[in-house]
């Protein structure tokens, strides 16, 4: 895929996702599948999806969606949590969702409050949601929730805040001191699943002169680097079977959310140290999704703009859930973004 210009990825698919009520979870292949419901942890990254489309084109439609994705953050707040699941007749199936999912829902609500294109009273009723909410980070033990918790309350910048994200910073960063050793730079004994949400995290804190979270997040970036990175190409560990410390790497099944996630750490951490072999990664995680990978296939659908589930040991998976398309587009319009602001659109893409 050759970017020459700024060009928008298809949306067809995600208003095929998106009812009344908020994005459905799964597809039988391009077609939503209601027996399947909703969950929290997909609104949430389609509200970041649809500020980013709203914020590069200022289109009263995606605007709409901004609306729609807050809205069910709004119905499944249950005290200073958040529930999950909900089935096709709008029932929650749970009072209370995982861990991972509420850390969602404070990524999607602090970048969401950091906004300034988006109108005040939707800022204001994101923050509102935030306040509401954010005490839910003190009883946080998963590392991918406290991370996702950690950026949510760094694009915030709310000083009432700033104890709570230094111990959620401080946290990952003990784990990470306690796992990490001469060739295994990783916050754990296996690498698995949302695996760059966890160096993106460390860059993303805040720090002073006594900390070493920058150093942590790049440290343990360039091993997840080292690992995904694939001669040519983005192959992340395939989650039939992980990475487990000291085997080799499980080579399917491939999931379109490592692709962006780790997109995003790298631009961050190109952001912070200019260093190309970063920004160089970002396209490679990018151009994964458009065929440089495995199998040499691209994941998005032509005529809708819809993204396959993910590479299987048997081929693509040609089911477009919805963790996978508000994947690519995250992914796209990021990526879009930066190349804006540099100025610079690479035709190897």
């Amino acid at each position: 895929m050759k970017i020459t210009e700024f060009e928008m990825p298809k949306d067809t698919h995600i208003f095929r996702m998106t009812d009344s009520c908020g994005m459905l979870q799964h597809t039988r292949y391009g077609v939503p599948d209601p027996s399947t419901g909703y969950t929290v942890d997909d609104n949430a990254r389609a509200l970041i999806m649809a500020i980013l489309l709203f914020e590069a084109t200022q289109k009263q439609e995606y605007l709409n969606l901004v609306v729609r994705y807050l809205g069910f953050l709004m119905h499944a707040q249950n005290g200073a949590w958040f529930r999950n699941f909900m089935d096709y007749d709008r029932c929650f199936t749970e009072e209370k969702g995982s861990p991972d999912s509420f850390g969602r829902c404070i990524w999607a609500l602090g970048f969401a409050a950091s906004c300034s294109c988006l109108p005040a009273a939707i800022r204001d009723a994101a923050i509102s949601l935030l306040k509401q909410t954010v005490t839910g980070c003190d009883e946080l033990i998963s590392l991918r929730a406290k991370a996702y918790a950690l950026i949510g309350l760094s694009y915030w910048q709310d000083q009432e805040t700033s104890g709570r994200k230094r111990k959620l910073a401080a946290g990952l960063a003990q784990t990470y001191h306690h796992a990490a050793e001469t060739g295994w730079k990783w916050f754990e004994e296996s690498i698995t699943y949302c695996n760059a949400v966890l160096p993106w995290a460390m860059l993303m804190a805040p720090e002073t002169k006594e900390d070493n979270y920058r150093n942590i997040g790049l440290e343990s970036l360039d091993f997840l680097l080292g690992v995904t990175l694939d001669g040519e190409f983005f192959h992340p560990v395939g989650c039939n079977g992980w990475l487990l410390k000291g085997k080799k790497t499980a080579k399917s099944d491939e999931q379109p959310v490592e692709a962006c996630e780790t997109l995003l750490a790298c631009l961050k951490a190109y952001e912070l140290t200019g260093n190309e072999i970063y920004r160089n990664c970002a396209r490679r995680c990018l151009a994964w999704y458009t065929g440089q990978n495995s199998l040499g296939v691209s994941l998005i659908d032509p005529d809708t703009g819809g993204c396959m589930d993910g590479i299987m040991s048997g081929g693509v998976n040609r089911n477009q859930g919805a963790e996978s398309i508000v994947s690519w587009m995250i992914a796209s319009l990021a990526w879009q973004e930066h190349a804006k602001a540099e100025n610079s659109f690479p035709d190897d893409v």
